[in-house]
């Protein structure tokens, strides 16, 4: 083949590649009315299919204005997911107050998904307040391994500094999940 060719042929598979990625991801904005009807399913007291799929849509198209009433489904046990699902991606920092607020609201699975969301959300100012947690000496396995996922999922500083406090005074079955914490602040800080 030659060189031309060959030149040819790469340039036509990167434009495809290129075309094949982008295909079917075009995310169309919602109207202000669409994403109010979605909020008001879920303000409403429709059957749980109708609200988790609106708390599906809001994770494309929600605003600010949807944060309210996802957060008040954080402490439902069966869509708590779903709200943390439509809350994750909506990018203002009121998601991210909201979640740190229901921090000391909830317990069991609902805890752990929220603990969850604040690490993958990397929010910096829930630190503090996960510290308060771990310290607990009532937390149970579940809501500690969340805490140092989390921890070590926001990867500053202030959470390396809280994860080694914690595995200076950690009982043994918490050891190995602190480290891991540690370990994946490591690689944040690295990267940065």
């Amino acid at each position: 083949m030659s060189k031309s060719k060959m030149n040819y042929t790469l340039i036509i598979a990167l434009l495809l590649a290129c075309a094949m990625q982008s295909f079917g991801q075009t995310v169309v904005p919602a109207t202000k009315q669409q994403v109010d009807k979605l909020i008001a399913v879920l303000k409403s007291d429709a059957p749980h299919k109708e609200k988790a799929d609106a708390c599906r849509l809001l994770a494309l198209v929600g605003t600010k204005d949807a944060v309210a009433p996802l957060a008040a489904l954080l402490g439902d046990e069966k869509l708590s997911h779903m709200a943390r699902y439509g809350l994750e991606p909506i990018p203002d920092r009121a998601v991210d107050e909201a979640l740190r607020d229901a921090l000391g609201k909830l317990k069991g699975r609902p805890l752990v998904g929220v603990i969850g969301s604040i690490g993958v959300r990397r929010d910096t100012k829930a630190v503090k307040p996960l510290q308060n947690i771990l310290m607990q000496h009532d937390s149970d396995a579940q809501v500690t391994q969340a805490v140092v996922r989390a921890l070590g999922s926001i990867g500053n500083m202030a959470a390396a500094d809280v994860l080694q406090l914690a595995l200076a005074h950690a009982p043994a079955d918490n050891q190995l999940d602190i480290c891991e914490g540690l370990l994946r602040c490591a690689e944040r800080l690295v990267a940065e």
